[in-house]
């Protein structure tokens, strides 16, 4: 099958690839022309773990294709993707103006019947406003499909490769069998194709991400009760992990949650409820327990030094929000260095992945270093944001003797506190003691 991808970043590259790996012939389009010269020679503008690799066999293979010629694509293709941003604005309404701009470019363009998908997330009703537009610019027939992603950083090709489950929004009979038949050698384990009207199918995406979130948000006040009352998050979390109605995902506290995708997809849904005058309270709770769980780490540290932070220098290991992304975004990370920089407090990086994206935001204002332990030579404290693997059995005795005093403030609960308290260590996770 002949498909086309409007857009090459995180959803649009990892959609059209896997899409070639199963044999089908891909063009994806976007308009930077240096982005579609690098990914014509095989180089990806941010880290996935083995897209790469996947990316270059592809193009090798002379199924894998990349162009600015919006027209040649469109002609060629018989299923055309829509896989552009859709970032948030100021008030947390998804800005559709890479979306829109698409539509219209496959509207004028189109030569025949084509099947859109619209692989972007955008707000329930989106999709019919689409179809109207299509329909304005062009006069041939086409099917119009939601299709939303559900791919997670750092497990993205995976996760397409092998769907727990795959949405299809539309009622027309053409479009479903084309999903079908695309999308069949994915779900040969039995994992379900679910077919339903465009305005669930866009929302599905929206309420999944939602739930997640509360129950990030929901184990995060957990565990700062935990920290109050004296309690064990573990202890806690175990209990809940065992019990099959709640189940065992999304229950590690931390510092709160970050990314593209859930801090723009709970706005987006928050002001969706607006528009049409339903309250999403818990929704909303979410949300403002999120932003305050960013800064847990600093409240943490700023306690320990009596709110007398200028001067100081703090070890920072893991700059992006999660594992195996280089995706700094919304990090938790990234909102504590920045109140630490306002108080005059020295900051020293290191991240596997990261910093080459946390360069471009913080240039010159702070340190970097491109190996764990050198960051901690003369630091006052150590802060962990990400649970990068190579942090889990470090070298304490060598770690003790880098820092000024041994102090660790560790946003991942990555240690036994009892076990760090022998060391020598001062040591605060969340929730526990």
């Amino acid at each position: 099958m002949n498909i086309a991808i409007m857009g090459t970043g995180y959803v649009g590259l990892v959609t059209g690839t896997c899409f070639a790996e199963s044999g089908h012939q891909v063009i994806c389009v976007d308009i930077d022309q240096r982005r579609i010269q690098q990914l014509s020679e095989g180089i990806i503008p941010f880290y996935e773990p083995g897209l790469k690799e996947l990316t270059q066999r592809n193009i090798q293979n002379h199924r894998l294709h990349f162009t600015t010629d919006t027209r040649e694509a469109i002609e060629k293709s018989r299923i055309i993707f829509i896989a552009v941003g859709t970032p948030s604005a100021e008030d947390g309404t998804p800005d559709l103006k890479q979306v829109t701009q698409a539509v219209q470019t496959i509207a004028e363009q189109m030569n025949e019947h084509k099947i859109i998908v619209i692989k972007s997330t955008v707000p329930v009703g989106a999709s019919r406003k689409i179809q109207g537009l299509i329909q304005k610019r062009s006069h041939h027939s086409f099917s119009l499909v939601s299709n939303p992603e559900f791919l997670k950083e750092g497990s993205a090709v995976s996760d397409f490769m092998i769907p727990e489950r795959v949405v299809v929004g539309t009622t027309d009979p053409k479009a479903i069998a084309a999903m079908k038949e695309l999308y069949e050698p994915f779900v040969r384990s039995g994992n379900p194709i679910l077919l339903m009207d465009i305005e669930s199918a866009e929302l599905a995406k929206y309420a999944c991400n939602a739930f997640l979130a509360t129950k990030i948000s929901f184990i995060n006040e957990i565990a700062n009760l935990c920290g109050a009352v004296h309690a064990d998050i573990n202890n806690v979390r175990d209990v809940m992990m065992t019990d099959s109605r709640i189940g065992k995902k999304f229950l590690y506290p931390g510092t709160g949650y970050g990314g593209s995708c859930f801090p723009k997809d709970i706005r987006a849904l928050m002001h969706t409820a607006h528009h049409h005058d339903q309250k999403l309270e818990i929704i909303q709770a979410v949300h403002q327990v999120n932003e305050k769980q960013k800064e847990i780490l600093f409240q943490k540290i700023s306690r320990h030094f009596n709110d007398t932070l200028n001067g100081l220098t703090i070890a920072v290991w893991g700059v992006s929000f999660k594992p195996n992304t280089d995706d700094i975004r919304q990090a938790p990370s990234v909102a504590v260095i920045q109140k630490l920089l306002q108080h005059q407090v020295n900051i020293r990086a290191y991240d596997p992945i990261a910093l080459p994206n946390a360069r471009l935001l913080f240039e010159n204002r702070i340190r970097y270093h491109d190996d764990c332990y050198a960051c901690l030579k003369g630091a006052d404290a150590l802060l962990i944001f990400t649970e990068w693997n190579e942090f889990r059995k470090p070298d304490f005795v060598k770690i003790k003797s880098l820092l000024k005093q041994p102090l660790i403030f560790d946003g991942r609960n990555l240690f036994d506190p009892s076990d760090m308290k022998k060391q020598g260590f001062y040591y605060e996770g969340v929730g526990i003691s």
